[in-house]
C-alpha cells in the first residue's frame, strides 16, 4: 500500500507540472459559465416576452394572466452538466493516456519498478492520483457552478443548492474515474501509443456520443419540439396507454440507452439537479428512488474499469520501449 501512495505522490507532483490539466480545469470552469450565461440570457428573454404578453391581456381588460415563467437555480446547469459529460470524458482519457504514454516515451518503467514490486502497484499508484486530481477538478467544478450561479444568474444559494451541486460532483468524479481507469488500462495493453490512442477514441466516440443519440433518436417522443405527446396534446393517462402496447421496444431503447455511463451520469445529474421537470422541486428521497438504479450501474461499470486497469498491470512490461 505504501509504494502505491508514494507513486500516487510522484504522479501528482508531475500533473501539477503538466500544462494540459491546467488547460482541462480552465475548460472546464469556462464552459460551466458560458453555459449558465446563456441560461440566464435565455430566461430573461423568456421573461420579457412574458411581461410584454402580460401587459397585452392587462390592456384588453381580460381577467385571466398567464403564469410567470419561474427560474430554478439549478435548471441553469443543464448545459454545464451536458458540457462535463462530454468533454470531462475526453479529458479524463487523454490524462489517464498520458500518464502511461508518459513512461513509456521517457523509458523510466525500470525506474518505477525500484519503487514499486509489481506493475499492479505502478498501475494503481498511478489511478489513485489520477482519482486526487479528480477529485480537486470536481470541486472546483462545484464551487465555479454555485457562484456562476449566485452572480450571473442572480439566485440566492442555500444548503439544498449545495448538497445537490455536491452529489452530482461526486457522480462526476466517478465518471471522470471510469475513464481514466480505461485510458490507463487500454494504454498499458497496447504497444503502440498511437494505436491505443486511436482506441481510447473511438471508445469515447461510441459510448458518450454514438450510443446516447441512437438512444434518444428510438424514442419518437424527441422528434417533435416539446415532445410528440404534449404535441398531440394526449393526456399522461392515455400516453401510458399508449406506451404499454410498446412495452419491449421501449425495454430495448432504454436498456441501449443505460448501457453508456454516458447516459446514467446525464440521467442521475438531471434528476439531482432538477434540470428534469419530474424531479424539480422534489425530495432527495424521491429523486435516489428514480435514480437508484443508475447509480449502482455507474459504480458497477467504474468498479470493473478499475479492475481491468490492474489486471493489466500484470502486463506492465508492454510499457518498455520495443
Amino acid at each position: 500500500m505504501s509504494e502505491t501512495v508514494t507513486l500516487a505522490r510522484k504522479e501528482l507532483l508531475d500533473l501539477r507540472r503538466d500544462r494540459v490539466v491546467w488547460i482541462v480545469v480552465g475548460t472546464l470552469g469556462l464552459a460551466v459559465v458560458l453555459s449558465v450565461v446563456v441560461a440566464s440570457l435565455d430566461f430573461r428573454a423568456q421573461l420579457a416576452d412574458y411581461e410584454a404578453y402580460a401587459a397585452q391581456v392587462k390592456a384588453s381588460g381580460s381577467g385571466v394572466t398567464p403564469a410567470a415563467p419561474q427560474l430554478f437555480p439549478l435548471q441553469l446547469l443543464r448545459g454545464g452538466m451536458e458540457y462535463v459529460e462530454v468533454l470531462g470524458a475526453l479529458f479524463a482519457l487523454m490524462i489517464g493516456y498520458g500518464a502511461i504514454a508518459k513512461e513509456r516515451s521517457r523509458g523510466t518503467v525500470d525506474l518505477l519498478l525500484t519503487r514499486a514490486r509489481s506493475g499492479t502497484s505502478i498501475v494503481m499508484g498511478k489511478l489513485l492520483g489520477l482519482a486526487i486530481l479528480w477529485a480537486v477538478i470536481m470541486a472546483a467544478v462545484v464551487v465555479t457552478a454555485l457562484a456562476s450561479v449566485a452572480l450571473i444568474g442572480g439566485s440566492t444559494i442555500g444548503w439544498h443548492e449545495v448538497g445537490r451541486m455536491a452529489l452530482a460532483g461526486a457522480a462526476g468524479w466517478v465518471y471522470a474515474v471510469f475513464w481514466s481507469a480505461i485510458a490507463v488500462a487500454v494504454t498499458t495493453l497496447t504497444r503502440n501509443s498511437t494505436a491505443a490512442l486511436l482506441t481510447l477514441l473511438v471508445l469515447w466516440l461510441v459510448i458518450v456520443l454514438v450510443i446516447p443519440q441512437i438512444g434518444d433518436t428510438m424514442d419518437p417522443d424527441n422528434q417533435v419540439p416539446g415532445g410528440l405527446f404534449k404535441a398531440l396534446a394526449i393526456a399522461k393517462p392515455d400516453e401510458h396507454a399508449v406506451l404499454h402496447h410498446f412495452a419491449t421496444y421501449e425495454s430495448l431503447r432504454n436498456g441501449l440507452e443505460v448501457s453508456s455511463l454516458s447516459k446514467l451520469y446525464e440521467r442521475f445529474t438531471f434528476a439531482t439537479l432538477g434540470i428534469k421537470d419530474i424531479y424539480n422541486g422534489q425530495s432527495l428521497a424521491v429523486v435516489w428512488d428514480g435514480t437508484f438504479r443508475y447509480v449502482i450501474g455507474a459504480l458497477t461499470l467504474t468498479g470493473a474499469a478499475l479492475t481491468f486497469a490492474a489486471a493489466s498491470g500484470r502486463r506492465i512490461h508492454t510499457l518498455r520501449r520495443s
